[in-house]
């Protein structure tokens, strides 16, 4: 068919304007000054936080180093070397000189410490607030990739059994493999989540679900369970109580010390766990008010649970972004929380070898934040008759002459006052 002329300018036109749409859009790409980097991004290497404040000054001055990244030098170098191949990027024509592994480990750390928003970390490093973004989640991806295998390993039973010991020597209660909570932590709206994530306080949260010795040391974490989950719950479906169930967690049963009496070694935890074999719960405060020895047994393993409650408020006060709503994707979230979990392991690790109480230089007394870290729903459940059984044989020992303190009578009374 043949095309007159009017017909042929037509066609010309138009393949000339499919022409200029698609110059149009390579200029827009490759050399609009709108895609430029805004010149206080190029001045990185001599004004940002990392070549001013870091290498210059803090590098020199381990108390402000650690005040700064709550890492001393030798654990920030330590951590560096173990994810430095992960996070290193390679020299390209396009990045010449790419951020290097230790900035972007120091961004990271500086994140988790203060809490301090993406827009502000972008002003103080020199580094844009999308690439910052990338750099967290690349970082916090292999820090908890790299360094749970070596600061938050599967405990065997010889390891339970010497935490049984501590949890004896420091809190007076024996055959305790760990001590077991729950948390939420706060977080901004998943998108299309709808209210999974929506918990009983009427905000958006993951859960954390710990068991902690009596170092307050992280034995085993739990993260990523949705919000309006409950803490028996969430534990039910772990791998840890996988591993309880087919019997290849627990030590076999141990004598209570000073005596003949052997019972199972046990988590402690509060009135949302189920009572079991394996599991001891505090009696009702009704029966506690009936029975005075079933007061004496709350108050033993109250003492000995707030382990728990010391871990959280420790981990919410090293790391400074428990204390705001997390505005990252809630995978990276999950690998925030076990990165968080795995530094504090390493941190109580250097506190215990440490002398100077003030290793943290934070006040351990200060309570953690009201509206983040907060307990999970008291969901419960029904109880074994084996564990009513076990309880009462600990509640004996506690005030038998063999596992009784001297103080306890007087601090019991405190507590069931209270």
């Amino acid at each position: 068919m043949s095309l007159n002329k009017k017909q042929k300018l037509i066609l010309n036109l138009l393949l000339l304007q499919e022409v200029d749409e698609e110059q149009t859009i390579i200029n827009k790409v490759m050399f609009n000054n709108s895609n430029k980097a805004h010149e206080m991004f190029l001045t990185r290497k001599t004004e940002g936080v990392f070549s001013i404040l870091i290498e210059k000054h803090l590098w020199r001055d381990e108390s402000k180093f650690r005040e700064f990244f709550r890492l001393s030098r030798d654990q920030y170098t330590y951590v560096l070397n173990i994810i430095e191949n992960d996070i290193t990027t390679s020299p390209s024509i396009k990045f010449p000189k790419p951020i290097s592994a230790a900035e972007k480990l120091a961004v990271t750390l500086r994140y988790m410490a203060t809490g301090e928003s993406l827009r502000s970390l972008a002003f103080s490093f020199r580094i844009s607030q999308s690439y910052i973004s990338r750099i967290i989640q690349v970082v916090l991806k292999s820090l908890s990739k790299q360094l749970t295998p070596i600061l938050l390993k599967s405990p065997t039973k010889e390891n339970l059994i010497r935490v049984a010991e501590n949890f004896w020597n420091k809190w007076n209660f024996p055959n305790c493999v760990g001590a077991i909570d729950g948390k939420h932590i706060r977080i901004f709206a998943p998108g299309k989540s709808g209210s999974l994530f929506y918990n009983y306080k009427e905000y958006f949260s993951i859960v954390l679900l710990a068991i902690v010795d009596a170092d307050c040391k992280f034995i085993y974490v739990d993260i990523g369970s949705y919000g309006k989950e409950g803490d028996s719950g969430i534990f039910n479906k772990s791998i840890i109580a996988e591993n309880i169930r087919t019997g290849d967690y627990f030590p076999s049963p141990g004598k209570l010390p000073s005596s003949n009496e052997i019972l199972p070694y046990v988590h402690i935890g509060d009135e949302a766990f189920r009572l079991d074999r394996h599991m001891m719960r505090p009696y009702s405060r009704i029966e506690g008010r009936k029975d005075y020895q079933k007061t004496i047994f709350n108050y033993r393993l109250s003492r000995a649970r707030r382990t728990t409650e010391n871990s959280f408020g420790i981990l919410s006060q090293v790391f400074r972004v428990f204390y705001t709503p997390i505005s990252l994707k809630t995978e990276t979230v999950d690998n925030l929380v076990l990165s968080a979990c795995c530094l504090h392991n390493l941190l109580r690790d250097r506190y215990l070898e440490n002398t100077d109480n003030n290793y943290y230089n934070f006040d351990v007394n200060e309570l953690p934040p009201s509206r983040n870290m907060t307990p999970l729903t008291r969901t419960g459940g029904y109880a074994n008759f084996e564990g009513f059984v076990i309880r009462d044989k600990f509640k004996s020992f506690f005030n038998s002459p063999l596992g009784a303190v001297e103080w306890q009578n007087h601090q019991a009374q405190l507590t069931d006052t209270q």
